[in-house]
């Protein structure tokens, strides 16, 4: 059964633990439209580069990133996210121990941010 149940608050801090030397993932929510995963990496862990057919979204729950998105690299922190696009290689690398929240949109879309 899902431990996340729908409409009720859940802290994702206390959602995934830590494991020595590994990465943990937690699915969160999956359906046609996109999942939810929620990961925690232990410092060193990493998803080497690859793509995926579709716009993926990192927010950083705890600890501190290295993302790379077509060899560009970019340092991500607590309470921040990256966009990663479509079909572009990107790759994780944990600087630290690090919690994150993949959300993955299937839709076909186009990105606007406004914060």
């Amino acid at each position: 059964m899902n431990t996340f149940e729908k409409s009720k608050s859940h802290n994702l801090k206390n959602s995934v633990s830590y494991a020595d030397g590994a990465i943990v993932s937690k699915i969160i929510s999956k359906n046609e439209a996109g999942n939810l995963t929620l990961f925690s990496f232990d410092r060193g862990q990493n998803l080497s580069e690859h793509t995926a057919p579709f716009d993926a979204i990192i927010q950083v729950v705890e600890g501190k990133a290295k993302v790379t998105i077509n060899k560009v690299e970019y340092e991500v922190s607590e309470g921040e996210l990256i966009i990663m696009p479509a079909n572009i290689p990107h790759a994780v690398d944990a600087i630290e121990k690090f919690k994150m929240l993949l959300t993955m949109l299937k839709a076909k879309q186009e990105f606007k941010v406004d914060l």
